[in-house]
Order: C-alpha cells, then sequence, then structure tokens
C-alpha cells in the first residue's frame, strides 16, 4: 500500500526543485548586472534605435549630429548647424543619460533576482525541513 505522505513528498521536493532552478536563474540575471555596474556605458541590455548618435567619442557624436542635422536642414530648408560647446553638453547629456539608465537597469535586477533569491532560500529552507520531519514520521 502506498505511504500516506506522498503526495506531501512529492509537494515539498516538487517545491524545492522549483526553487533550486528559480535561484540559479536570478543568480544568472545578477552577474551580468553587476558587470553593466562596472561598465554602464557597454551594459548589453540597452536597445539603441537606428540613427542614435555613437556615444563612443565626442568626434563620433559630432559626425553624426552633424550628418543627421544637415540631413534634416536640407528637408526643411533650414541652415542651422550647433556649434562646438552645444554639441559638447549634448554629448556630455547624452553620456550621463545613457549612463543613469544602465545604472538604474542594473540596480533593479539587482534588488529583484535579490529578493527572488531570498524568497527562493526561504522556500527551499522550510520545505526541506519540513519533508525531513515527514520522513522521520513513522507509517501505521
Amino acid at each position: 500500500m502506498e505511504k500516506p505522505h506522498r503526495m506531501a513528498q512529492i509537494y515539498g521536493y516538487t517545491v524545492c526543485l522549483v526553487a533550486v532552478i528559480a535561484f540559479l536563474i536570478c543568480v544568472a540575471n545578477i552577474i551580468p548586472a553587476i558587470m553593466d555596474l562596472g561598465d554602464p556605458m557597454h551594459a548589453g541590455n540597452n536597445f539603441i534605435p537606428a540613427g542614435t548618435p555613437s556615444l563612443a567619442s565626442f568626434e563620433n557624436y559630432k559626425m553624426d549630429v552633424l550628418k543627421s542635422a544637415t540631413k534634416d536642414n536640407d528637408k526643411a530648408g533650414l541652415n542651422y548647424i550647433p556649434d562646438d560647446k552645444t554639441l559638447r553638453s549634448m554629448f556630455n547629456a547624452a553620456v550621463a543619460d545613457k549612463i543613469k539608465a544602465a545604472d538604474h537597469d542594473s540596480v533593479r535586477a539587482i534588488m529583484v533576482s535579490g529578493l527572488i533569491i531570498i524568497i527562493c532560500i526561504i522556500l527551499f529552507a522550510v520545505h526541506w525541513i519540513w519533508m525531513r520531519k515527514l520522513a522521520k514520521v513513522p507509517v501505521a
């Protein structure tokens, strides 16, 4: 005859298995987030729309903006081209925005994954202890 605790054991060990899998996935998410915090300019999870000026250097940024401005000015019939001081401040603002966005994404990923890891550890510990106690209960 089947043990009376069989369904409880299946449930308990399934929760433990799911907790371990979720733990491993969250650790795999935390590692790149920590790496992105160290170098936010090269964070790999940022979507860059087509036509966005390059932030690799001021010179690259300047060339991309001037190409875009020339193209837009020709269509609109305008002749305005920003000076170097304006371009430099635009470049610095764009770099600061990219760094801030990458830092925010990294911290958010670390916080969410960290909380899930804590929940996984608690779930695993509670269910594992329960399974050990259930295994010691004598079957009549």
